[in-house]
């Protein structure tokens, strides 16, 4: 099925080269579309509805299973035909032309930039139906548990009908419910929740413990947030290693007399520090027994550790504390991530500083890029309002062919222009004072801010100007919904971070449209336009009035961290700060660009960088696979050992010899390969000094992992043989826990970021290693 195939099966060469000659790489004509579209209306209007007005919706779905290929158009007309009245008729939505146009579309391997509002939902059930018709398994990768059950039950009785079975895998799905739930024809799963299955299923012992996941094809929801913004995450399965460490209590009270300035000093980007002559001088005379350039190096880092915690991570920005411990804030999604954590030492650091118990300390066991997660489906179209804008970088990273889909009813937001001021608290006290008006006016507004710190902030702002405000971010995202579902009121002010309600519309109540629809106020400008435009897209849906515009400053950290030195505008100032020149606001579309450069940049280095393990991987995986079937494993150990295992066979059983071999084998290679992560680690944390010796560091960090990696199998292998030979026979069974089986304990998953020259822990390797004086 040509249309439905891998996106390999891409665009051909003449029309990438039309695209790139119209301005639009990654772009793709879904004029086909269209016209498919307008072929089921023909059909329809030449007496095809009134024939499938006689029919019940079970003789609609045998209609659908007497259609041929979907690739040819004549067929697929009919099909959207056919499940547009099965849609009417099981939940109450009849789908519009244009989102006909963006299933049909999807199914001919596009992905589609719909506007916020236009029923992405619906048509993520269209697709799947139509691919579960051509004997396809589909997962809708969502962005979080909610949506993966709401979309779940909502869709549910239209995919029945069409003839698909429909499950849910969340968070909190136990492991014998999943393995029946991804048997089903169209699966609604969190993209982290897919990605930590096949992690899960990369360390079991035995076949029938897999929860087996079919990675055939995927419908993404947000999808450049996924394949972009969150596409170096690493998900990371991890097991406990030892007991939980004291926390250095005695670190975090010196580090926090230390002053900036004196004893340290930061980068102007607030991403690194180091300290002085000064500051050394204070730590030698703190630790007067440690040699910090030598043996007593270790006191060094933990004082670095310590510093970085104390003053680069900022809490209800970078983390919250929630229920007496640390939880990560979502960088990409702006949520606590419960799952999420920064590696040991930062973690205790973070911990120490605020008091809190220290948590245990971890291996980690294997990882998953989403990307590589995502990339592993045979079939990956996406859904999303910002696509357009990344449909370049989507087919350089992903091949992934992209079309924009106009919206049902014409877009009449009003996007204003910024309001951009000389300091940051002018432009607070007018976004006080524009909001306030708004209210009193009876109009609704979202506001949009970059983290809990500024949402808390402002909402505090709005409550000393007598504005009434709910407030919605990382702290209560659980009530998320339902201060949505009412973000569309008349005078409603809802203070948010960029979580606002992403997967959820905005519907006005009634007299909302009156005063003027939704108004999105942004309170600085976001990292990349994307982000602005998502946020824009809240206003506006479905032909509604709405209006969006952003308030910034001369003092935003857009400027101050990618184009510090902006001239000042004193002599083109309103008397409240306002600045008129014009000239300044492309400053702030600079730095944007800059910014949005830089993490393209990252994202192009993370997938470089993580080439060669994920290959590696592939070939681990290969060898598991091989191992868990049969007596291979005790085969492999009878060509090492075989006096041995003809000795144990006398006393064990058969089957609990190749059990135990198999456990063996398996364990020793997870070992392995978990350090030879570990390795990794190491070698790019410092990888960035070998520009120092003028070479090139991703071939000396590709070299290093190639020349370590073909010893790993024979490692394991012999590693199982001492097993086997130091284990004692008890009770019928072989005791290879005494003998030193390696078993992490409490075998969970988090994620931690993944910029390999700019997240928290790559800058830290760099603190790490003590400057020579």
């Amino acid at each position: 099925m040509a249309g439905l195939k891998k996106k390999s099966d891409g665009a051909s060469g003449a029309s990438r080269f039309a695209a790139w000659l119209r301005g639009t790489p990654g772009m793709e004509n879904i004029k086909p579309a269209r016209q498919v579209v307008e072929q089921a209306n023909r059909l329809a209007a030449v007496g095809l509805a009134e024939d499938l007005a006689g029919l019940d919706v079970a003789e609609l779905g045998a209609a659908l299973d007497e259609l041929g290929e979907l690739t040819d158009p004549p067929e697929l007309a009919r099909f959207l035909v056919l499940i547009r009245e099965i849609a009417d008729r099981t939940i109450g939505l009849r789908p519009f032309d244009v989102q006909l146009r963006a299933a049909a579309a999807m199914l001919d391997g596009i992905s589609v930039e719909v506007a916020t509002g236009e029923g992405k939902t619906l048509i993520g059930a269209v697709v799947a139906a139509g691919w579960v018709l051509q004997g396809r398994q589909v997962h809708v990768l969502s962005a979080n548990d909610y949506l993966a059950e709401r979309d779940a039950a909502w869709m549910g009785p239209l995919l029945a009908a069409a003839g698909a079975s429909v499950a849910t895998v969340t968070s909190a799905t136990p492991q014998a419910d999943r393995v029946a739930a991804y048997r089903a024809d169209v699966v609604y799963v969190p993209v982290t929740e897919a990605g930590f299955d096949v992690l899960r299923d990369r360390v079991r012992s035995r076949p029938e413990e897999m929860v087996g996941i079919s990675q055939d094809a995927t419908v993404l929801d947000e999808a450049d947030a996924v394949l972009l913004d969150e596409a170096k995450t690493p998900l990371v399965l991890a097991g406990e290693a030892g007991a939980t460490p004291e926390l250095d209590l005695s670190v975090a009270d010196f580090v926090a007399d230390l002053v900036e300035g004196v004893d340290f000093e930061v980068d102007d980007d607030r991403r690194t520090l180091h300290l002085t002559d000064t500051g050394i001088n204070r730590v030698e005379d703190w630790a007067p027994e440690a040699d910090l350039f030598s043996d007593g190096a270790d006191v060094l880092t933990r004082v670095n550790v310590a510093l970085y915690a104390r003053t680069l991570l900022v809490r209800d920005v970078d983390y919250v504390l929630a229920d007496g411990a640390v939880s990560l804030v979502s960088s990409s999604r702006g949520r606590i991530d419960a799952l999420q954590r920064w590696p040991e030492g930062l973690q205790q650091a973070v911990e120490a500083k605020e008091r809190l118990a220290g948590s245990a300390g971890v291996q980690v066991l294997d990882q998953l890029l989403v990307r590589d997660l995502v990339t592993g489906y045979r079939t990956v179209v996406g859904m999303s309002g910002t696509l357009v804008s990344a449909a370049e970088e989507l087919m350089e990273l992903y091949e992934i062919r992209s079309g924009s889909i106009e919206p049902n009813v014409p877009n009449i937001r009003t996007d204003e222009e910024d309001r951009l001021y000389e300091t940051g608290a002018e432009r607070d006290a007018a976004a006080v004072a524009f909001i306030g008006d708004l209210h009193e006016a009876g109009q609704p507004v979202l506001v949009a801010t970059q983290s809990v710190a500024e949402s808390e902030r402002f909402h505090r702002l709005l409550t000393e100007a007598a504005v009434p405000a709910v407030l919605l971010n990382a702290k209560n995202d659980r009530e998320e919904a339902d201060i949505i579902a009412r973000a569309g009121e008349p005078g409603r002010i809802t203070v948010s971070t960029q979580m606002a309600g992403r997967g959820t519309d905005i519907k006005l109540a009634d007299g909302a449209a009156e005063a003027g629809g939704l108004c999105v106020v942004g309170i600085e400008r976001f990292p990349n336009p994307r982000l602005d435009n998502q946020l824009r897209g809240r206003a506006g849906r479905q032909g509604d009035p709405g209006h969006s515009v952003f308030f910034t400053s001369l003092e935003d950290a857009l400027l101050r961290e990618f184009l510090p030195g902006t001239p000042e505008a004193r002599d083109v100032l309103e008397a409240d700060g306002l600045v008129l020149d014009r000239k300044h606001a492309r400053f702030i579309d600079q730095a944007q660009r800059i910014s949005d450069g830089q993490q393209r940049e990252q994202r192009s280095l993370a997938r470089r960088y993580a080439h060669l393990p994920a290959q590696q991987r592939v070939e681990i995986v290969k060898v598991r696979g091989e191992l868990m079937i049969g007596d291979r494993a005790l085969e492999r150990l009878k060509q090492k050992i075989p006096d041995r295992i003809d000795e144990l066979a006398e006393q064990v059983s058969a089957e609990e010899l190749e059990s135990a071999a198999r456990t063996a084998v398996l364990s020793s290679l997870d070992e392995r390969w978990s350090a030879h992560l570990a390795y990794a680690l190491e070698i790019r944390e410092g990888i960035h000094l070998q520009a120092l010796g003028k070479q090139e560091p991703l071939t000396v960090y590709n070299r290093m992992l190639h020349e370590a990696f073909p010893d790993l199998l024979q490692e394991a292998l012999a590693t199982a043989v001492e097993l086997f030979e130091d284990a004692e026979v008890v009770d019928g069974r072989l005791d290879l826990d005494s003998a030193g089986l390696y078993r992490p304990g409490a075998t969970w998953t988090y994620m931690v970021t993944d910029d390999h020259f700019g997240s928290e822990w790559s800058r830290i390797g760099r603190l790490l290693r003590p400057a020579r004086r």
